[in-house]
Order: C-alpha cells, then structure tokens, then sequence
C-alpha cells in the first residue's frame, strides 16, 4: 500500500500598506459683525450663496476638496461678529478657541463698513497672541460689488495687508466664486508648505516616516491567515485518510 501526500504550500504574503491618512485644513474666519463671514465660507465650499443668514453662533463646516491634485479634508470655522465695547476689542470665547484650533487665519471686513476695517489690526493682534508661530493669514475686503455704498478707497486694503505681512483680495461673495476660491486656495497652499517640510535624506529617511506613521497607523495583521492555515490542514488531513491503495 503506498500513501500519497499531495502537500500544498501557502505563502503569506505581506498585507497591503493602508492608505495615509487624509490631510485635513483647518481654517477660521474672523472679523466684525455683518461683514459676510458665513457667505464667504459658503460660498467657498458650496459655490452658492445665500443672501439672508439667522445670526451667526459660529458653526463647523467640513468638506473634501481637490487642492493641487491632492484630495484635502477642510475644515473652515465660522465665528460671530466680534466688536468694540469701551474702545476694547470685546472677542468671544468661541472666537478666542476657534483661533487657537485653526491652521490658518481668514481676516474678512467689509468695504462698506469702515468700522469693521478698523478691527482688523485688533483681530490681528488677537491671533498674534495665541502664543506660538503665527499661522498663515489672508485678508478679505468683501462686497466690493456695492459700490455705491462703499466708503473704504481701494488703496486702505492692500497697504494693511503689507502692515500685517499677508495676503489681500477683494472679493464679492454674491457675485464671483473664482475670487473667493483664490483666497482660500492661496491660503491652503501656504499652509501646505509649512505643514510638508522636506524628508530627511538616506536611509534615516524611511526611519523617520516609519517612526511618525507607527503610533498612528499601526500595520494590521491578517485577522484570517491563521484560520485559513488551520481549514487547509484539515481539509488536507481528511483527504490523506480517503486515499486509496493502488
């Protein structure tokens, strides 16, 4: 009698890497009441806009977006209207958490209000002193398309935003998307360029990627390799007892 043991070899090949995890932007819009904070960050993410809003108790929008070919999770923090009390600058607490959060820093007033102009350099100084490297800054001039209402010169905007070391846009949130896009966008990309500095060259390279990737994204096992081993061997177990003698 001759037994014939057919034996079948299962290799175990490495899992797949998961996916990095998705970049995600956080971003807060600050400045005086009235001003189109809320449009803005809607008309950023939706590209609609909506002319009346309820007041503004400061609400968190997320969307998924397509930022120089990488797909960006961004997160953008509307706030309410901040204001003089005494000639203090009186900002909520919700304001105050919500710089401290952000990644970067929308500074909006409104060409038709000169008084929220002049908070700006306040607010600016707000975000100065949340300790740290200052985050990226932009600074819009909304409803540049009420013209007949406007009582800022077009010239005030971008010698400020020189004052504060920024970027400056004037925009229309009711009547262009592509200018309130660019602001954003340009904001993103700043932000992008400090948050991805240069890997270490050579082999240390691999080291400290698998260093800062270890805590947060452990590699997974298999939770079926070992079960699969043990059905394969008893299947292979019952058919070496049903061999027959030749």
């Amino acid at each position: 009698m001759r037994l014939i043991h057919n034996m079948t070899t299962i290799s175990e090949s490495p899992p797949p890497e998961p996916p990095a995890p998705r970049r995600v932007v956080k971003i807060a819009v600050i400045g005086g009441s009235g001003v189109g904070k809320t449009a803005l960050v809607v008309r950023f993410l939706t590209r609609r806009f909506i002319g009346d809003y309820e007041r503004n108790a400061g609400s968190l929008y997320s969307r998924e977006v397509q930022l120089d070919g990488e797909q960006v999770t961004i997160q953008v923090q509307d706030t309410p209207g901040v204001q003089m009390v005494d000639n203090v600058l009186s900002v909520p607490d919700h304001v105050s958490c919500s710089i401290q959060w952000a990644d970067a820093v929308v500074l909006v007033y409104s060409v038709t209000d000169r008084h929220s102009f002049h908070l700006v350099d306040q607010l600016h100084q707000a975000v100065v002193r949340t300790g740290g490297a200052p985050p990226p800054l932009v600074l819009l001039a909304n409803k540049v398309d009420l013209l007949h209402l406007r009582q800022l010169d077009p010239q005030q905007g971008p010698v400020l935003a020189g004052t504060l070391g920024c970027s400056f846009f004037e925009v229309s949130a009711s009547e262009d998307y592509s200018q309130v896009r660019g602001a954003f966008h340009r904001l993103c990309c700043q932000l992008g360029k400090q948050q991805a500095p240069p890997p270490p060259s050579g082999s240390s390279a691999a080291a400290a990627t698998e260093k800062r990737r270890s805590p947060l994204i452990p590699r997974p096992r298999s939770p079926n390799m070992q079960d699969l081993k043990r059905r394969f061997k008893q299947a292979l177990s019952a058919k070496v007892r049903t061999v027959t003698s030749v």
